[in-house]
Formats: C-alpha cells, structure tokens, sequence
C-alpha cells in the first residue's frame, strides 16, 4: 500500500471532471483567506499564511500553509478554499469544454463496452468478470467448466453495489473450497478502508457478517466457516493485527491471533494456491517475513517458515512437500530455490534451481507439475522463460516488437499442461494467450477490442537509450502513430514514476490514442527507483540516491528533444503519487525544460510527511525515502523536497490534481504546494488544481467515470499548446 496510483499504469490518469459546488455556509460567509475568481476576471484564489512551526531534531521550519490539513475534513475555511480552486479550474478550463467532451467521446468510441475477461478455471468452475453495455462497474460471474453451456451464475453486481454512493471499488474477492462461499472487499469511500462481506451461493443469500475497517486481501479456511482478516489502525491506516472470525458469530468476538509490532512492516494474509495454507506475509522494503497455518485446522497457530531478516526478502510456494523459494539471499536480482518443506528455514538444505544472473532480475514464477514459469526482466523488459523440471528445456516465451510487456496471467490449476500469460506493447491491445509447455505453441485467446478501426500496424514502437549525466544509459519506450515527422516539430508528452522499485512497463493504453492521432510522440522513461534494469536500478534511485530519479528523467526529455522526437517548446511531463514527486521536482530543477506538467495525488512535502508517524505510510517508507531523525537523511530529503524547495521563478504550467479523501498522499500536501507556488511563482503560466471531493488515491471509481478525467488532462495539455509559445 505504498504511495502507488491505485492502477500504476501510464494510461489511467486521476483526478476528476469537476468539484462540488461549495457549502450552504461557504456561499454565505466566504472566509477572508479566499481570493475567489470574479465573473468578469478569473483571479486564482489566494491562501491564508498562518504561523506554525514543525519541529525536528535539526531545527525547526516554518510552514505558513500548514492550517490546509484538517485529518476530519471539515474545517469550513480549508473546505471553500478547495471548492474555490475547483471554480478556478473550471473557469479557465471553460473556454475547452467542448473539446474536453470531444476527447471523451473520441475515447469511448473506441471501448468495446460489453466486454469480459477470459475465463480462468479454478475448481469446477471457470471465472470471469465482464462490462455491461453502458456500465460503469464489472460483474462478477462463473460456469461450470465441464458444462459451459449452462450458463452463468452471478457473483457480483458492481454496478448494484454501487448504486447510492459517489465511490464505489470492490477491492478482491474469495470463494470458499466448497465453492459456495464468496466473500468480497468493498470501498464506498475510497480510503481504503475496507468491508469484508459474505454470499451463501447455494441461496444468493447475503450472510450478516459484516467486518469493517479492514485491508482487502482476507483468507477463507478449509471449514468454509473461518475467515482471517487484517484489521487497519484507523489513525495510521496500517495493517496491525491478524483476526480470526467465525461466521454467524459477532465480530466483537474475533480472536486476535497476530499483531504486527514493526510499523515499517505491511501485514496481508491470503491463501496459497494450493488452497492448503492461510499465508500471513509481513513486507517491507528490504524485507520479508511468512507465517503459514494448514488452512484445514483453523484454529492452530501460525509458523515462522524464514525469520525476517534485514535485506532479506522472499516469496514461497508449496509445492508437493517442498517449497520453491525466489529469494534475494546472496541474490540481489533474485534466485529460485527449492527445499523440503520441514527444511526451509535451514538455508544449508536450500537446492537452487534458477541461480542469480546479474543481469536478470526474478519478478515472479508459478509452478506446474512438470514445468516452471518465470517471469523475469532483462534488457529493461519483463519475459516470460519455461523451464522442465527434467532440465530439457529452458526457453523464453518469442516477441516481435521493440518494447513490449509480458507477464503471468491466471494460472490457478497446478496440474494443467498449458500456461497462461499476458503480452501488450505501447502499439498492441492487452492480449491473453496460452502456452502449451510441452509442444510450445501458443494460441491466442483474446486481445483487448479497440473500436474505430484501430490498427497496430499504424503505429510504430521504438526502445532507445538515454545517456544520463553520469554516463548511465537509461531506456527509453517510445511510440507515435505513422506519419508523425521527428524533425522536431511534434509535441511529446513524457511519463516516469520512478520509486520503490516498481517498474513502468511499456504497454498498450486505449485512451493515449487522442494524443497520437494529434501528432504526439509518447515516451516512457525508465528511469532509476524503479526495477526496470534490476535491483540496483531500485538502489541508485532510492534514499541518498534519490535524485538520480529525478535528473534521469530531465537527461531524457533532453535526449529526445536533441533527437528530434520533440519540440523543445512543446514538452508536457506527467506523473503521480510518488511519480507526482517526480513531477515537482523536475518542476523545480528544470522548470524552462517543460511547456507543461500534470502532477497527479504528488507526494511533494517529504520531509514534514515523513517526520509525523501519525500519516498513514510514514513508518513504512523510512527505508525507501529515509528517517529524517537521522541528520543525514533529513539535510538530503529537505534538499530536494519540493514544497520546501519552491522558489521566486518561473515555473511552466501546471495542472495538480488530489482526492481529499486520499489515504496514500494526503491532500494537503499538493494543496498546500499549490498555495506556495501561487505566492512565489513570478511567471503568467496558469497553475490549475483539481481536487476530487469524493474519491481518494485513484480518482473516480467508474470506468467511464475515469475516461472523463482523462479527457479532462488531454484537454488542459492541448490548452496550453494552442496557446503562443512562452519565452524563456
């Protein structure tokens, strides 16, 4: 739960259309910190400054807007501050609406709107969720895999869950081993506070349980009666304790049956896929601990299978009575290792059987009777590569394009012959196939319908590399449609994330095509922070190497600028959460680099956030931005955190977008940025801030709902291109 997007992927973008209309009492008695827009001269709103000091063991700083943040969310000043920076958004966004409601239609037409998954297979049944005609949530259903034609029986209506309430997610769902219990997690808030709820299939009956405050991955045991679940601290937000509930029983009565001591720990429980184990995994970002109980005996007592051990992180699958083990141990990228089950934790029994390669980093693996699927990434591209057990074979999964993704897909049945697996590229449509692992071939079962007459052929997908400015090479992923002339006249629009490891794929996005059909080149920059290249990419672009994240980026908006993939006046950036840090950084160190920059949900006043353990996610990410109670890691964070880093300049256009009801970056982090900005910014560029009133983290829940936002950000980008060329 670390400050991700709730979808990472470059072409979902957050925010929202409009704001609500402001309070009965914000109409009546505006308060005097609010500079609202006139009808005849839009005037951004102006922010109170009010002293407040925020202490550190290296000294106190003054923060003027620190008054923005209000933890209940009904201060009534804080509140018409916001309501009048979405009237200013709207006003001066008023003059593209009709090109905003153009993007999204040109959007929406491409949607196969009664869409579904592919049907997976687990137990008697074959699972799949689907789109209705105009809908705005999936539903989840299954058929009898041996009878196909029975028909399906309903799971889930997001659609009917969803109706009253201005948010809707579900989160995961579960099916007992008797395959008439579901349980699912659902959000009606978008602050990730989860509700655990249950269905007797057999009746469509809803059951009265109803667990609250929750995370969404829950476990139900063998008995089909015992559910475990983590119970959140509803300050922190943080996964605390492991409980026990009997269905039909209180929940008052749940039995507490582990609790998480370390805040630097994430705590989720599940189930293997063998269905024999509940599983609690304790993360962090240099570790790892499991605890496995037989899901046949409830309520036995969980087991330590490997102690956590500082810069120690694996992950376990049972299989038979041995475990196969990816671990970093002696294996910064990763190696696979398989032991007896009684004998995991001796590290002297431990057989390796995919060892560390320098230059190939383990992201995942499942296991077949007679095979092994891994999913690694070498090159900067994630690979799918089959191994026989026997030793006969050992091969990749074969692509055809400069940049492209694969990825595991579904695979819940052990015993099957066949693998399924994922491939996209920024060019072609997200496509599921199957493997058959011993004769190899691979048949496609359905590529994602792109309306309109889409074709990949029209586009053309390239993968460059950018020399940083300490020599390091750092890939690019670029695509633009065919015709696009790269003489330096197009417009580039460029995205990155760059923390936690977690890596930026290039994939195919439905909603980019508006931009590419207007002649934009798009770029993914994979710069450090992520794991693109292995784990050392993660480790140059982290605590004290933070700003290689940063200086990357800016190294290739300047190789594609210098390499004609762009016009050096006509260079927008996007990102969000900790990609929306990026965004403010870069805002920072290369402001005249950038015709424009949408920072979505920015994580932007580091050292404040991570100085307060009272902020959800502050404990667990002192190992990825370091614990400013350390001198050394407080002077590096305060030299680059953007909101104490704003300076009296010139800035380029912004657009910022928050949820306020965001558990992941709070929203009076951008808000306060923003009000900082518009006292000190000494350009006329416009600076625009959206905030979601009813949604957190992601934005809108709805799919549609989503396309609207997008369009939203298309329409602002191409706002600030028709308007005249700034000058330095």
């Amino acid at each position: 739960m670390r400050r991700f997007l709730a979808f990472l992927t470059p072409w979902v973008m957050v925010g929202a259309l409009s704001g609500p209309a402001p309070t009965a009492a914000a109409e009546t008695s505006p308060p005097m910190n609010v500079n609202a827009p006139s009808d005849d001269s839009p005037t951004p709103p102006v922010a109170a400054r009010q002293p407040h000091l925020v202490h550190s063991p290296h000294g106190d700083r003054e923060d003027p807007y620190y008054w923005l943040r209000d933890d209940q969310r009904k201060n009534p000043e804080m509140l018409a501050y916001l309501a009048a920076e979405n009237a200013y958004r709207q006003r001066l966004m008023a003059p593209v609406r009709g090109l905003e409601e153009q993007l999204y239609q040109e959007i929406v037409a491409r949607v196969q709107q009664d869409d579904s998954s592919v049907p997976a297979q687990k137990g008697s049944f074959d699972y799949f969720s689907r789109f209705e005609q105009g809908s705005e949530y999936p539903v989840y259903a299954r058929r009898p895999h041996a009878r196909p034609a029975a028909g399906e029986q309903l799971l889930l209506d997001g659609n009917a869950l969803a109706r009253g309430h201005d948010f809707f997610q579900i989160g995961n769902y579960e099916i007992g081993t008797d395959e008439q219990l579901l349980g699912w997690a659902e959000d009606t808030v978008g602050r990730r506070q989860w509700v655990l709820r249950f269905k007797d299939l057999r009746t469509g009956q809803l059951l009265p349980d109803r667990i609250e405050n929750a995370e969404a991955d829950f476990a139900l045991a063998n008995d089909n009666k015992t559910v475990f679940y983590v119970d959140k601290d509803r300050q922190t937000l943080l996964g605390k304790r492991v409980m026990r509930h009997v269905l039909g029983t209180p929940v008052s009565a749940d039995v507490e049956v582990f609790v998480n001591d370390d805040d630097t720990f994430y705590l989720g429980v599940g189930k293997s896929r063998s269905e024999r184990y509940v599983v609690i995994v304790l993360q962090s970002t240099v570790s790892t601990e499991t605890r496995m109980l037989d899901a046949d005996h409830p309520a036995g007592d969980f087991q330590v299978l490997i102690p956590r051990e500082r810069d120690h992180e694996y992950q376990v699958e049972d299989f038979g009575d041995e475990f196969i083990v990816r671990t970093n141990w002696q294996a910064p990228n990763f190696r696979l290792i398989r032991v007896k089950a009684s004998e995991v934790a001796d590290r002297s029994r431990w057989q390796e059987i995919v060892p560390h390669r320098a230059e190939a980093f383990i992201e995942d693996f499942v296991t077949f009777k007679d095979y092994l699927a891994v999913e690694e990434r070498s090159g900067g591209l994630s690979k799918v590569r089959v191994l026989s057990w026997d030793g006969k074979r050992d091969n990749y999964v074969t692509a055809d394009e400069a940049a492209y993704t694969m990825a595991l897909g579904a695979n819940e049945a052990p015993t099957t012959t066949s693998l399924r697996y994922t491939y996209t590229s920024p060019a072609t449509p997200a496509s599921t196939f199957e493997l058959d692992l011993a004769t190899g071939q691979k048949t496609l079962l359905k590529r994602q319908p792109v309306l309109g007459g889409y074709d990949p052929k029209n586009y053309v997908v390239e993968y460059r590399m950018a020399t940083a400015r300490d020599g390091v090479q750092v890939p690019v992923s670029i695509v633009y449609r065919k015709g696009t002339k790269l003489d330096g006249t197009a417009p580039l629009y460029q995205y990155a994330y760059g923390s936690y490891g977690a890596s930026t794929d290039p994939t195919f996005s439905l909603s980019r095509l508006p931009l590419l059909d207007r002649g934009f080149v798009y770029a993914i920059a994979h710069i450090r922070g992520g794991q693109e290249m292995g784990r050392q990419w993660y480790e140059d672009g982290r605590l004290l190497h933070k700003r290689n994240t940063f200086t990357d980026f800016i190294d290739v908006t300047r190789f594609l600028v210098a390499e004609h993939y762009g016009h050096a006046g006509k260079v927008f950036a996007m990102g969000g959460s900790a990609g929306g840090l990026l965004m403010a950084a870069v805002a920072n160190l290369a402001p005249l680099d950038y015709r424009g920059i949408v920072a979505h949900v920015p994580f932007v006043d580091v050292v404040t956030t991570m100085l307060d353990e009272s902020i959800p996610l502050t404990t667990n990410e002192w190992d990825e931005w370091g614990d400013p109670k350390e001198k050394a890691a407080y002077d590096y964070m305060l030299s680059y955190s953007p909101y104490d880093n704003v300076e009296r300049k010139a800035y380029p256009a912004l657009l910022v977008t928050t949820g306020l009801w965001d558990s992941q970056v709070q929203y009076f982090e951008p808000a306060k940025w923003v009000a900082k900005l518009r006292a000190m910014k000494t350009d006329t560029h416009p600076l625009l801030f959206h905030v979601n009133m009813e949604a957190g983290h992601g934005g809108k829940s709805g799919r549609f709902q989503r396309f609207h936002e997008v369009a939203m950000e298309y329409a602002w980008v191409l706002q600030q291109l028709a308007a005249p060329t700034p000058t330095p």
